[in-house]
């Protein structure tokens, strides 16, 4: 398996986090009962037990009524790989059914075999494996066929498809995420933009909506000058970025961001910013039920990338001063409380390193890949959370109260992509299995995560690893799983 240079910031992880218990913000520092410090040395792989007791020992939620078990009798996971598996596992501690749904190319992957049910999606011959996961009308036949109450979209694919959730809707299945509303106002970043400017939250400088050609954005470079970046309206993720630095490459930048945006998203508008240089990249991970009442989770830093991309996430921020950080969480409140967001959501920031100054860049209405180390934190299981709310739970009966709300610790997640250094640096596929230690429960992920070139195509998200430095000690464990965890957990 050929590995790039994200790796080694992935492998540098436990070293740099050794220093991060010395950094905490004292205003997200607790004191730590003698009684909840475990036994577990550096480097050591934590028990069932030993993370069990921990955990319910850190809990905060406390769930009550018909909402504490079991809110519906079986979900559908209309995703694929790691999410899907999170989203069973959460579903199965719940005690509801679970349905999977996979492409041809993914018949070898853990989520199909981990589910009660699993149907192949059929496609076209000539069509791409990622449009099985498109699929609106036969998802929703899938789920109503075989009795799914409610459907949980993950991230990426259908996630933020407000025509997704409308489908659920019609078809008397619950969606497991934000509202069609909140959907059409967030989902697309140029409206996300507009109610962040009427919530008095500050903006980048960009265009007022999408745009149909090159020419609007060298009227828009005429105006603001360079570097700027082009971003796919309908989704994250990095797909369909680019930063311009050039004008004569504002054609050809244009075409590409635009058509990488509609093969990821089903959508190719894209719109433009001015490109803030070396920026924090700092989210505040938000819940709400749909009634204005909205809590935050705090705050994650990704911070640092690889073309767009998050290689590693904190959580807490925990360099960010604290007064800048009650600001990110009062915007992110103001703005999704306004809209009654319901679900769980994720308010980005850009914070300009001379200046501190936070710039707003979207809302994520869904869940992200990275809410493992919100979850390690805060002990909150988030996908629980989603589940509670969807069946109608409000924020008070699925226990979430801002004031019983706290981080405690820090939490990393590093990603390694694979990448062949032969060929620029591209995504590469691999040719090799790994062991790795794998572990279930709360707050846990795969230790190493691996690529098999026949079953991983290039359009998957390349290949994770997680390593933790938190409450005080190293965790190395997993939480969910890529595919094909039968075969590398040996």
């Amino acid at each position: 398996m050929k590995i790039g240079s994200a790796t080694v910031a992935g492998l540098c992880v436990l070293a740099a986090s050794a220093f991060t218990d010395a950094f905490q913000p004292a205003a997200l520092v607790k004191a730590r009962a003698s009684t909840r410090s475990l036994s577990i040395a550096p480097l050591q792989v934590a028990t069932e037990p030993e993370i069990a007791s921990h955990m319910d020992s850190e809990s905060v939620v406390v769930p009550v009524g018909k909402f504490a078990d079991k809110p519906f009798n079986k979900v559908m996971a209309a995703n694929r790989s790691e999410i899907s598996v999170r989203i069973m596992r959460a579903c199965t501690e719940l005690n509801m059914g679970t349905v999977a749904i996979y492409g041809y190319e993914d018949r070898y992957s853990q989520h199909r075999w981990g589910a009660d049910q699993s149907f192949m999606l059929e496609k076209e011959e000539s069509a791409t494996p990622i449009s099985a996961y498109l699929d609106i009308a036969q998802i929703i036949d899938i789920a109503k066929k075989n009795g799914a109450e409610a459907i949980h979209p993950g991230y990426g694919f259908l996630s933020e498809n407000p025509d997704f959730a409308q489908a659920c809707k019609d078809s008397g299945i619950e969606f497991v995420g934000p509202t069609v509303e909140n959907l059409n106002t967030f989902s697309d970043k140029t409206s996300a933009r507009a109610a962040a400017i009427e919530a008095g939250v500050p903006v980048v400088p960009g265009s007022a909506g999408a745009l149909n050609s090159a020419e609007e954005v060298e009227a828009f470079v005429e105006e603001y000058g360079l570097p700027v970046i082009l971003k796919a309206a309908m989704g994250g993720g990095g797909k369909g970025m680019r930063v311009i630095k050039k004008k004569e490459d504002i054609a050809e930048l244009f075409e590409s961001a635009s058509s990488e945006a509609l093969s990821s998203f089903g959508d190719g508008s894209v719109f433009v910013e001015k490109f803030i240089d070396r920026p924090r990249h700092i989210e505040v991970q938000i819940i709400g039920d749909g009634t204005g009442n909205v809590v935050h989770l705090y705050e994650r830093d990704c911070s640092v990338q690889r073309r767009h991309q998050k290689v590693i996430e904190m959580a807490p921020a925990w360099s960010l001063p604290d007064e800048l950080r009650a600001e990110l969480h009062k915007y992110a409140l103001d703005l999704t409380s306004r809209a009654n967001y319901k679900n769980a959501g994720t308010v980005e920031f850009l914070i300009e390193s001379a200046t501190m100054k936070p710039y707003f860049i979207e809302v994520n209405p869904r869940i992200q890949v990275e809410h493992t180390v919100t979850e390690e934190v805060t002990g909150i299981d988030i996908v629980k959370a989603q589940l509670r709310i969807a069946a109608g739970a409000t924020l008070e009966e699925a226990g979430l109260i801002q004031e019983n709300i706290s981080a405690r610790g820090v939490a990393i997640q590093s990603r390694v992509t694979t990448e062949n250094p032969e060929k620029d640096f591209a995504p590469d596929t691999g040719k090799y299995i790994i062991p790795s230690i794998c572990s279930t429960g709360f707050g846990i992920l795969p230790l190493l995560i691996i690529n098999v070139s026949y079953v991983r195509y290039n359009f998957c998200i390349p290949s994770l690893c997680w390593m933790r430095y938190s409450y005080g000690r190293y965790w190395i464990f997993g939480y969910d799983c890529y595919s094909l965890l039968r075969f590398y957990a040996l």
